[in-house]
């Protein structure tokens, strides 16, 4: 009879696991030194025609939060597949919003008119004060019935 290592038992164990685990809906991004994960209500499952509330929880690399008052950031929304050139579908107003235990993140209500798959890119460069690389980040969101 083989003997196997606790080590390797446990390491198969847990990468059962993770297989076994579904993928988080959530997505996380990063560029320079920032990072940020969107989320979007009602249960990262937008439906065409209604609204949506989307949120990024941004921080700098180490962890530390950049609420909205602290960058100057835009959101843009295209349908997806889009061009280079291609202007944006929309461009929602970013509020700071507070969700879970995050606050005065940006957040965005916003309505996808159809069915389909949409790009979210959001950008930022820092306010005086703060310190942060100018980032931007995409995220593909699909839209339901």
């Amino acid at each position: 009879m083989k003997i196997i290592s606790l080590d390797k038992y446990l390491g198969w164990l847990l990468l059962s696991v993770l297989i076994a685990t579904p993928v988080a809906a959530h997505t996380e991004k990063v560029s320079g030194d920032v990072g940020g994960l969107l989320h979007i209500k009602p249960h990262d499952n937008p439906q065409a025609g209604q609204a949506a509330q989307a949120w990024i929880v941004l921080t700098r690399k180490g962890g530390q939060l950049i609420p909205l008052a602290q960058c100057d950031c835009q959101l843009a929304v295209y349908a997806k597949p889009h061009s280079q050139s291609s202007a944006p579908l929309l461009k929602p107003s970013l509020h700071p919003v507070t969700a879970e235990q995050y606050q005065g993140i940006p957040g965005a209500d916003i309505v996808f008119p159809k069915v389909g798959a949409y790009e979210l890119v959001i950008s930022g460069t820092p306010k005086s004060g703060t310190s942060f690389k100018p980032f931007k980040l995409s995220y593909t969101v699909n839209v339901g019935s």
